[in-house]
């Protein structure tokens, strides 16, 4: 019997590809050594983020890059210290740590309390949890972090004195600032910036950073620069990591729970995000439960480097795409290269500017101020929708602004909190408030007639005496009296001797909207109308009893209503 060539692979091979096994690792080695050369600049950049000495950036790399390809589920994502977990670190880390040392700590403790809680998630199971955060809620978080990093990145890229606290308190201190601009600092930031600007424009896929860092470590050397006031990086320590858990008691380990979930729950679906663009394009499905696991072992392998927080880069993974990668051999790869960074090329990195690195975190993460997206957002509504939820109708334009708006004026992860607490109380407020529409028909009974909602066809003709009401949304104890009222009143109209209730668009009902059903028959009954249903799904079918009320269609509903003698008002309600 023929083996088959998919099990004869080990796991890290990609199932279905063509051609020898070196063609394909070989392309994988060569994509490893392209994330390498964006890896490295912006993690010693994105570490300076986090308030810790650049050297942490590369300690959380190489670990965290293996455990990942491990035990995560995507071929291609890469993992590493991110802009957005980075700052919302510094954040979580600032209010508890006093000296320079304990931030070390800090950082390193929240890495492991970030990845155990990550962990824990998956192996319960609970992946479902990123759906909690909208698409537009992290929308409008990124672009608040966004503009927050790049507000923050300023003094060093002027070489002036900056502000301290959120958006706005960076953003006074840097203007008050600008008198005291450093033009050498100034111009090498600009340069720089400008450099990381075109190359991604007109080169997209050389690695700008890389070349940027060592041009400017070049010209640093050769001018000494730093000895006409640029600042610069400074002594890396070389070697690898030292291992083993951050000098932190229980309480300063419980002081980082809240954060660190946080900080884990924002990683996950930030990485997920990443994840499943790529997997798209490769035809592999990305399984939640998995990259939990996989976020959870890269933080706590980072954490035991003395590293900082990690999650998936949709930068660096796009990077990883573009090169080519078809497996986690090029992640392998990167963690390696990293690896011999610190051991042997740390000390020509002493010499990079300040201004460089503000430079290449600016690049990096301007992309993210997507005001285009926000503008589209804002625009996704309709007259009709205005008309039946207010403005409730832009709820994702709102849930994004208020995450926006949090971030910039009261801090990350409060901004997190305040987008996603408007959402879901802009969700609950559509959800109370279901359209109720009052249907007409178009078309004749030869050409089967179709009951429309009159609002949106003009043409639709109502049936004389006959009300036909169609509930959109499920019904819950939070909308049955909203829409009971709705039929009701319907019912107690002039001329109005019956009304049908179209249940094909109710998914769900739970026990109080099951007994709302069951006396909405006597409460039309008391105004002088009957109330027929048509329609039902299984649920509504399942839960609710309404003897005699039934119908398959719209029509034969209303025509029971119009021609049919009135049954029984028996009531009804939920099924035992």
């Amino acid at each position: 019997m023929a083996e088959n060539p998919e099990k004869a692979h080990p796991w890290w091979v990609p199932p279905g590809l063509g051609g020898p096994l070196r063609r394909w690792v070989r392309g994988d080695v060569i994509a490893g050594l392209t994330v390498w050369a964006v890896l490295v600049p912006e993690s010693i950049a994105y570490a300076t983020i986090a308030g810790v000495p650049p050297i942490v950036g590369l300690y959380a790399a190489p670990a965290a890059l293996i455990l990942y390809a491990l035990i995560g589920s995507s071929r291609q994502l890469v993992v590493g210290p991110m802009s957005s977990t980075a700052l919302l670190s510094a954040a979580v880390v600032g209010s508890l740590a006093s000296g320079a040392d304990e931030v070390v700590a800090y950082t390193a403790g929240l890495a492991l309390v970030a990845g155990t809680v990550a962990l824990v998630a998956g192996l319960l199971r609970l992946g479902f949890v990123a759906s909690f955060i909208s698409e537009p809620v992290l929308k409008g978080f990124v672009v608040g972090l966004a503009l927050t990093i790049i507000v923050g990145q300023l003094p060093k890229l002027t070489g002036s004195p900056g502000g301290d606290g959120e958006f706005l308190g960076k953003l006074w201190g840097f203007l008050a600032g600008l008198g005291q601009t450093h033009a050498l600092t100034l111009a090498v930031g600009l340069t720089a910036l400008a450099l990381l600007l075109g190359f991604k424009r007109f080169l997209p896929l050389l690695p700008a950073s890389l070349v940027v860092v060592v041009l400017a470590i070049a010209a640093t050397w050769a001018f000494g620069l730093d000895r006409h006031g640029l600042d610069i990086v400074g002594a890396l320590p070389g070697g690898l990591p030292p291992l083993g858990l951050p000098d932190l008691d229980a309480s300063g380990y419980a002081s980082l729970v809240a954060g660190g979930a946080a900080i884990a729950l924002v990683g996950f679906a930030e990485g997920l995000g990443a994840a499943r663009t790529y997997a798209a394009k490769s035809g592999d499905r990305i399984d939640t439960d998995r990259e939990l696991l996989g976020l959870g072992g890269a933080n706590l392998a980072s954490g035991l480097c003395s590293g900082m927080v990690v999650n998936g880069s949709l930068s660096k993974t796009a990077v990883n795409g573009a090169a080519g990668a078809r497996s986690q051999v090029s992640g392998l790869t990167a963690a390696l290269l990293t690896v011999l960074t610190l051991l042997f090329l740390t000390g020509l990195f002493e010499k990079l500017p300040e201004a460089v690195l503000a430079a290449v975190v600016i690049a990096a993460v301007i992309d993210l101020v997507d005001l285009p997206a926000l503008r589209d957002l804002y625009r996704l509504t309709t007259p009709a929708l205005k008309s039946v939820y207010g403005a409730a109708a832009r709820a994702d334009f709102l849930g994004a602004l208020a995450a926006l708006l949090g971030v910039l004026l009261l801090g990350t992860l409060q901004g997190l909190l305040v987008g996603i607490a408007v959402s879901l109380l802009l969700l609950l407020r559509r959800s109370s408030r279901p359209h109720v529409a009052e249907l007409g028909r178009v078309g004749g009974a030869a050409n089967r007639p179709r009951w429309v909602d009159r609002e949106r066809e003009a043409e639709a003709r109502t049936e004389p005496g006959v009300r036909v009401l169609r509930v959109e949304g499920g019904l819950y104890f939070a909308n049955t009296e909203y829409v009971h009222d709705r039929v009701v009143d319907a019912a107690g109209a002039d001329g109005v001797r019956g009304v049908v209730l179209d249940l094909r668009a109710v998914p769900f009902v739970d026990a109080t909207a099951a007994r709302m059903l069951g006396r909405l028959a006597d409460d039309a009954a008391a105004r002088g109308a009957d109330l027929a249903v048509a329609r039902d799904l299984g649920q509504v079918r399942d839960l609710v009893h309404l003897p005699g009320r039934l119908h398959p269609s719209v029509e034969e509903a209303v025509a029971a209503v119009r021609e049919g003698p009135r049954p029984e008002n028996t009531g009804g309600g939920a099924r035992p």
